[in-house]
């Protein structure tokens, strides 16, 4: 069954695209609040969070990166 209308078989084909490729180079224990140039890689420049489909790290990953960028700014690091 097609979508009714152009735009939302724009919309379609924009839901179901690939995620990017994952970085496997970045081990899980590296990943700690007082490294805050490798959390740096994961914020936009103006300290914003990025998300999972620029970042192509997996759920579990971006969970731990979120909390240690959460706990660097409360230390002052970021």
């Amino acid at each position: 069954m097609l979508p009714k209308t152009k735009e939302r078989a724009m919309n379609l084909r924009r839901h179901n695209r690939r995620m990017t490729r994952r970085r496997l180079n970045i081990p899980v224990e590296k990943i700690d609040y007082k490294e805050p140039k490798l959390l740096a890689q994961f914020t936009s420049e103006s300290g914003k969070i990025l998300p999972r489909r620029i970042t192509g790290v997996s759920a579990r990953i971006h969970r731990k990166i979120t909390r240690e960028i959460k706990r660097a700014r409360a230390v002052n690091l970021m």
